[in-house]
């Protein structure tokens, strides 16, 4: 199942995965990511301690490829398995599993990869890259569902769709943006309507959390209000929705 894309932002230094499949629940299982480190998606067949060994690993400095190697080897069921790596760096690995359902491949650039599996053919995961290449003028969320709405205009899941989800870390271990589309018919839709919610005042509540550099975070609501303002008058001013 799934294809999805991991990247990190050249401008913030953020981490982002941006995934969507025929299957429940894809966000629950697939992504793992943390502030300053890097990230990673395990699909076809999960395995979600690829996504916890993967994530010690990233954070003792393990190149990208390094950990690709270390996880598939000590996996016996690696040949029905599917994974990519973004590290600190931006370097990025992956592994498509021999016995992953066709159509099945991966694409890795400098500081983004995408993968996937059980696909209509090369050309989604060949356009959900492009575009991501080409559309360094939307924000990095935008740009991330952008790019995966690029492959779903070339047939996505060979088996229909379901599911979606998008994380992105900046800072902190936790992430500024963690989105879920579980179960519904148009999941990429859905995930964009969930985005512009978030406009509403989450986004704000977001830039108010503790963080390591302050661990009182922004508790004057007031400012908060303010903020949630900017944001959508931001978004509005620009025709888009901006993270």
């Amino acid at each position: 199942m799934t294809w999805s894309i991991i990247a990190k932002d050249t401008e913030t230094g953020a981490f982002g995965v941006a995934v969507t499949t025929k299957f429940f629940a894809v966000g629950a299982l697939c992504p793992y990511g943390s502030a300053q480190i890097g990230a990673l998606a395990t699909q076809a067949l999960v395995n979600p301690l690829y996504g916890y060994d993967g994530l010690k690993l990233l954070a003792e400095g393990r190149s990208a490829e390094e950990i690709v190697m270390v996880l598939t080897a000590g996996d016996p069921g690696k040949d029905q398995r599917q994974l990519h790596v973004i590290d600190r760096e931006g370097r990025t690995a992956a592994h498509t599993g021999r016995n992953c359902v066709d159509w099945c491949g991966h694409l890795t650039d400098e500081g983004v990869s995408v993968a996937g599996n059980m696909l209509a053919g090369p050309t989604v995961i060949e356009a959900t890259l492009d575009t991501f290449k080409r559309r360094t003028d939307l924000p990095f969320a935008d740009r991330l569902m952008a790019s995966l709405d690029s492959g779903q205009a070339e047939g996505g899941d060979k088996r229909g769709k379901q599911s979606a989800a998008i994380k992105i870390w900046r800072t902190e271990p936790y992430p500024v943006l963690d989105l879920r589309v579980d179960d519904h018919p148009e999941p990429l839709q859905e995930l964009r309507r969930l985005y512009g919610v978030a406009h509403e005042r989450f986004l704000a509540f977001m830039e108010a959390m503790a963080t390591r550099a302050n661990p009182g975070g922004i508790t004057d609501r007031s400012w908060i209000d303010q903020r949630a303002r900017e944001i959508q008058e931001k978004a509005q001013s620009i025709g888009s929705i901006s993270v």
